[in-house]
């Protein structure tokens, strides 16, 4: 019989195996991630990308992809119900490490990581509500309404990277929440086509079509005129603010996590770039040259240098 010990290695390397497979969305491969957190880091990818593929993936029913997620809620209710006996249990503390079983075995290792670095659950529930939001909303009414999706989609994964990093603040959760709600936006942004064709989602503030006469037949036909033009500039000129005001973020963090942060920074800020100079043909998704790639590393760097010397 494997001992605790021996199955949360086996649960971090069956987390590393997916994030390693899929690890496009989230910095887990990355070399420049410090390297005692890649496996935490693999545990929280895994959990995620799970739980996105039974929101999207195959040939599910909505009920059935609402039943997978109601598991891993319960799955989350079971671990926060014996972190808590576990604290309460001074003598076992003393006695015994955390250890959390589960025939899950991502949640044994993300478990581990919750309790070692102190990571609110309810982060956790936050990414699950937006999985199930994906499952059965299509359409947001006013800009609020996909902030408060940015809310739960995008803010936990910035909040949950500065708990393992040891780097929470109020002014770091507040930065890291404005490029995390900032990239989720610009994802929208270059992924309108794909949305509409292949999930019938629509990330665009009804009310704000309204007021410029665009139509969801427009956008299903790939519209491109002067009002699916200027409602895509609107979208862009917000989110542009929004994104700059967590750019200090970059200042407050250090070592190669600063670094990392500011690639990811540096890399929406491109291709936010690229989209504010292509409204033009707003549906078509902008890519990343060589030179592009080159360039992205070469800012990162001198943002790093340039915030640490003013």
């Amino acid at each position: 019989m494997l001992s605790s010990e021996q199955k949360k290695q086996n649960a971090y390397q069956y987390c590393m195996a997916i994030a390693q497979n899929h690890y496009e969305n989230f910095p887990v491969a990355s070399k420049l991630l410090n390297k005692q957190l890649r496996f935490p880091v693999s545990a929280v990818y895994a959990f995620a990308r799970s739980a996105d593929d039974f929101a999207d993936e195959g040939d599910l029913s909505k009920e059935q992809r609402l039943s997978l997620l109601d598991e891993y809620n319960n799955e989350l209710n079971a671990i926060e119900q014996q972190l808590t006996r576990w604290s309460a249990n001074t003598a076992a503390n003393q006695q015994q490490a955390f250890f959390h079983d589960s025939k899950n075995i991502i949640f044994i290792a993300l478990a581990d990581v919750i309790h070692q670095f102190k990571i609110p659950v309810n982060l956790f529930y936050d990414l699950l509500k937006a999985f199930k939001q994906d499952v059965i909303t299509t359409r947001y009414a006013n800009f609020n309404d996909l902030l408060a999706y940015c809310q739960l989609s995008a803010n936990p994964v910035g909040r949950i990277l500065l708990y393992l990093n040891n780097s929470v603040s109020e002014e770091n959760l507040t930065c890291s929440d404005a490029i995390c709600t900032g990239l989720q936006l610009i994802n929208f942004y270059q992924d309108i086509a794909q949305d509409i064709d292949e999930n019938d989602r629509l990330y665009l503030p009804l009310d704000e079509m309204k007021q410029l006469a665009v139509t969801e037949n427009d956008i299903k036909a790939h519209l491109n005129n002067n009002q699916t033009q200027a409602l895509i500039k609107q979208q862009l000129l917000r989110t542009q603010s929004l994104y700059q005001s967590g750019m200090p973020l970059c200042f407050n963090l250090s070592g190669r996590f600063a670094l990392e942060i500011s690639m990811i920074y540096m890399g929406g800020k491109l291709i936010l770039d690229k989209l504010e100079a292509n409204t033009k043909t707003i549906y078509l998704r902008p890519r990343l040259t060589r030179f592009d790639k080159l360039k992205l590393i070469w800012q990162g760097l001198f943002l790093k240098y340039y915030l640490s010397t003013h």
